[in-house]
């Protein structure tokens, strides 16, 4: 009896060509989805990822015998004060904001028509004058700021899909612990990477907020002793953009340094820029990596592109999600399946690459060493 078909006729692989080609095309329309979905998508990742952070305080109530309802309950209360907490200090913020703006009005139309007359003086037309002028309005910066936002509706919508979601997955969440131990005889390598993710992404959000709270309070202390205008605004404002890496001090220091030169002049702006970027500097490009890069493991290139990748796809809530869903993605792609786990070092975890960093290290202070005794020798005089 002759072979089965399957067996006489082998079936050849895709081409690895065709197996790049396919994935970027599969990414591609996964990331045109999420953004054609972004109303849905963010604020329901969000609800995610705030039911996930708050979801050790159930583990920890239930453990001292709190029945499952009630330890329900005080996460979803805990979730939301938090969020009323942010939304009240986040309204009177703006609130301040828009009554701020008018009373520097004339000196915004000054600054306005000085760059105006510049531009003319360097050879753009009188239409691109008049454009920056009418740039540096209250009217143009509001509506820039919403356009930002976005209307009333969307942030109206986007925050019952963000409570709704809370609720659900709070009561979900209960069940989450035998799901695992269910999974855990079926896809332990599943088990383990959504565990670790989870880890994570507390991990994360604990020392970003620990660190944006004191960056916060520290910028509108500045602020206030330099009496630069709305410094609460701004202290509100470094505390968002801290969860934003590498990018977001550069957003948060913008409007102290406009609302300081407004009010103050160049002296108040020098003084803006160099304390509070100093503090800012501090603790972004020194502070918050060294604690946060050892929470999550993601290479500074891959958190940077992260940022402008996610911010693209889901817009300002992208770029403060970046991070998670960057871990996320990671966890799906290569974390739950060990043969492929390999690649993690590519994405900034050096765990596995230690020992190859110490003996590098060990073969440099090695060359060192021993050019060190030769450079005295030709530096020696001849002896006599």
């Amino acid at each position: 009896m002759g072979p089965e078909p399957s067996e006489a006729v082998p079936r050849p692989g895709l081409p690895r060509t065709a197996i790049v080609l396919l994935t970027l095309a599969c990414a591609t329309v996964i990331a045109f989805g999420l953004a054609a979905m972004r109303g849905i998508v963010a604020p329901v990742f969000l609800a995610f990822v705030l039911t996930l952070c708050v979801h050790p305080l159930r583990r920890w109530l239930q453990g001292r015998g709190v029945p499952r309802g009630i330890a329900t309950g005080s996460t979803i209360a805990a979730v939301f004060a938090l969020l009323a907490g942010f939304g009240a200090v986040l309204v009177a913020s703006l609130a301040q904001f828009s009554a701020l703006l008018p009373q520097y009005a004339p000196q915004m139309a000054e600054l306005g028509a000085s760059i105006a007359r510049l531009l003319e003086s360097v050879g753009f037309g009188p239409e691109q004058a008049q454009a920056a002028l009418e740039a540096f309005t209250p009217g143009a910066i509001i509506g820039f700021l919403g356009g930002l936002l976005g209307s009333i509706t969307s942030l109206v919508g986007g925050l019952v899909v963000i409570l709704t979601m809370l609720i659900l997955m709070a009561v979900d969440g209960s069940r989450v612990p035998a799901l695992l131990t269910h999974l855990q005889l079926h896809r332990p390598a599943v088990v383990a990477a959504f565990t670790g993710f989870g880890a994570g992404v507390r991990r994360y959000m604990i020392a970003t907020t620990v660190l944006g709270v004191a960056q916060g309070l520290l910028n509108w202390l500045v602020l206030v002793i330099l009496q630069v205008p709305g410094a609460l605004l701004w202290g509100l404002l470094s505390f968002i953009c801290s969860y934003i890496p590498n990018i977001g001090y550069f957003i948060a220091i913008v409007p102290p340094l406009f609302f300081g030169f407004l009010s103050g002049g160049w002296p108040t702006l020098f003084a803006v820029f160099v304390i509070y970027g100093g503090i800012n500097g501090v603790v972004q490009s020194i502070i918050q990596p060294k604690y946060v890069g050892n929470a999550v493991a993601l290479s500074e290139t891959l958190t940077f592109v992260s940022v402008l990748l996610w911010a693209v796809i889901l817009g300002p809530v992208g770029a403060i999600l970046a991070v998670p869903l960057t871990l996320l993605f990671r966890t799906i792609l290569l974390d739950s399946d060990p043969s492929i786990s390999w690649w993690r070092p590519l994405t900034g975890d050096t765990k596995d690459l230690e020992a190859l960093l110490k003996q590098e290290d060990d073969a440099i202070r090695a060359r060192r060493t021993r050019r060190g005794p030769a450079s005295r020798g030709q530096d020696s005089p001849p002896a006599a």
